[in-house]
């Protein structure tokens, strides 16, 4: 990726439409943009580099610090893929998560929520007739999408609920997840004055 500053030494300039036009025929103001877009440009794609750089080298570092941390007395500390180590003293706190986007088989998401739909019309006994209005907010649609949150949280209630066919839609749920990607999110935290952990807002994730 390119980019190159059209100065007042040219006779011409290139529009977007790649004519030229005298350079005296500019006006002040597209002079002005023309070089702040340029500096502003530069320097975002020096600092993109300096992010995806530091995003190598705190990938590395955390893979090292996680190898050596497998240790017995190490691993009650880990989640799935996430881990957060402390330098010598506490006062630097390192966060390395792993976030998972969740989607389902739209085969086996409809027979679970067919399933789920016809155990509620036919009626269930009043005490659990709150799972009537759990289904139906569960499978309802954001701009096309289902809530993943609110269908997975239906899990939950399995234990308050005898039919054997809301389990079977339990199971059809979890066959239905798919993991199509994950990303790793890297924070760095340090104390301040106070002896609280400030983050250093850093934006890596989209780099």
């Amino acid at each position: 990726m390119k980019i190159q500053q059209q100065t007042s030494s040219a006779k011409t300039w290139r529009d977007e439409q790649n004519m030229e036009v005298p350079y005296n025929r500019t006006t002040p103001l597209e002079r002005t943009k023309e070089s702040a877009a340029y500096k502003l440009a530069k320097k975002a794609m020096a600092l993109n580099s300096d992010l995806i750089a530091f995003k190598q080298d705190i990938a590395k570092q955390c893979n090292n610090i996680l190898k050596q941390a497998m240790s017995a007395q190490e691993r009650s500390k880990m989640g799935k893929g996430n881990y957060t180590w402390y330098n010598f003293d506490g006062s630097i706190k390192i966060e390395m998560s792993i976030n998972e986007n969740i989607d389902f088989d739209s085969v086996l998401i409809e027979r679970a929520k067919q399933k789920l739909l016809e155990l509620v019309g036919e009626g269930i006994s009043a005490d659990k007739g709150f799972v009537k209005d759990l289904v139906l907010s569960a499978f309802q649609t954001s701009k096309g999408k289902l809530d993943t949150k609110k269908i997975l949280g239906l899990k939950k209630h399995g234990t308050r609920i005898k039919d054997k066919r809301f389990h079977e839609a339990m199971k059809l749920i979890d066959e239905s997840i798919r993991r199509p990607d994950s990303k790793t999110y890297f924070r760095v935290w340090v104390k301040d004055d106070q002896g609280q952990f400030k983050l250093i807002d850093l934006n890596i994730a989209s780099v």
